[in-house]
């Protein structure tokens, strides 16, 4: 068994993500690519001490990066939304952007 925050890696605070956040009630995280829905729901609410309604989960593959004549492979990552029942607190993880 997993740690919840082995299975949550780091919040994706970017525009599209914040925007989510404020319109839809959704919070956007990086997290373990192993991680099944399930899993990404129980430590959402553990870490946070929220509700959440549902959880969508998306996986990206890694870009190649060069730096002049190497060539590299950036990570797969995997991205999951979780939203939060009705009438639900947001936590906040971006306070000073």
């Amino acid at each position: 068994m997993k740690s919840a925050y082995q299975i949550i890696r780091r919040p994706v605070i970017t525009e599209k993500g914040l925007n989510i956040k404020e319109a839809e009630g959704t919070l956007v995280f990086q997290v373990a690519s192993r991680a099944t829905k399930t899993e990404i729901k129980e430590a959402v609410q553990q870490i946070f001490k929220v509700k959440v309604d549902s959880v969508r989960t998306a996986n990206f593959p890694g870009k190649e990066r060069r730096r002049g004549r190497f060539v590299g492979n950036r990570p797969d990552w995997k991205k999951a939304y979780v939203r939060l029942k009705e009438g639900e607190k947001m936590p906040e993880y971006a306070q000073n952007l």
